[in-house]
């Protein structure tokens, strides 16, 4: 479990980034970390991994203080950033020099990813692609069994197949004892995945919340006029016509838009929020 209560935390004594911040993670979910450019979402991961320390309040890691950096939390944990540092050494020369700090780790599983992604062992990683360089982190990340898995924006980089790909070793890896913390602005890339949802702003998370709950709470709807459309808590111009969210009051359920979501709570937070309370309650 990852639990943070009352952090607060800022760089070089400006505004701070966080204040009084709580959020409580459990094993057997793929989170999804939503936010604007600049909401802190990289810096909460950081700060889970104990890459920067809070400026007040506690965070708690599988037990663990993150800041401590305790040998037994960094073998159950594995963060793959989104410009990750790459050695000047060949695939299988870093899978023999890691592998070794995570007890669990399934080279079986690895080699199979790799091999899935279309990548050999020999190959030298600094002079692969941008692409190429993720997927085999990515390998590297499931491969290692632990039990919390943080990506930041995985996708980037990765062409159509690879996302797809990435999409089906994610499935595969989720585990009940497992949690996966998926930090992305590519969210159509993360259909059918993430869940439950987590958003990130002004120094708070303002929304956590399951795709079921959601999808029990509102109704998304296209619309296919040229006038915008009135009577619903949020609508969104798009090629045919509008994306919309209404009021879920008679139990129907449809796919959640998890983009045109964003959108309407950072313009509409009060309202998305009562809602789902309302509806919830019930």
């Amino acid at each position: 479990m990852i639990q943070l209560q009352d952090v607060s935390f800022h760089y070089n004594k400006k505004k701070p980034l966080f204040e009084d911040l709580n959020l409580e993670l459990h094993p057997g979910n793929i989170y999804g970390l939503l936010g604007r450019n600049g909401a802190g979402k990289t810096t909460l991961l950081r700060l889970i991994n104990g890459l920067v320390y809070p400026k007040s309040g506690t965070c708690d890691v599988l037990g663990y203080n993150p800041e401590d950096r305790h040998p037994y939390m960094l073998s159950d944990i594995y963060f793959v950033q989104e410009e990750p540092n790459i050695p000047n050494m060949s695939i299988l020369s870093y899978l023999y020099t890691y592998a070794p700090f995570y007890p669990k780790f399934d080279y079986d599983n690895f080699f199979k990813m790799l091999t899935d992604f279309g990548l050999e062992g020999g190959l030298n990683m600094e002079k692969l692609s941008f692409g190429q360089k993720k997927k085999v982190l990515l390998c590297f990340a499931v491969a290692t069994n632990s039990k919390i898995l943080i990506l930041d924006e995985p996708t980037n980089g990765l062409d159509i197949p690879s996302k797809s790909q990435f999409r089906k070793i994610m499935t595969e890896a989720m585990l009940d004892e497992r949690m996966i913390i998926i930090s992305t602005h590519q969210v159509r890339d993360m259909v059918n995945l993430i869940d439950p949802i987590i958003i990130v702003e002004n120094g708070q998370v303002i929304f956590q919340y399951s795709i079921e709950e959601i999808a029990s709470a509102f109704v998304f709807e296209m619309q296919y006029t040229s006038s915008e459309p009135t009577g619903f808590i949020y609508c969104e111009r798009v090629a045919n016509g509008y994306q919309t969210i209404k009021e879920n009051t008679t139990g129907e359920l449809s796919d959640v838009d998890i983009e045109i979501l964003f959108n309407a709570i950072l313009i509409n937070k009060k309202e998305i929020q009562t809602v789902l309370k309302r509806r919830l309650s019930k």
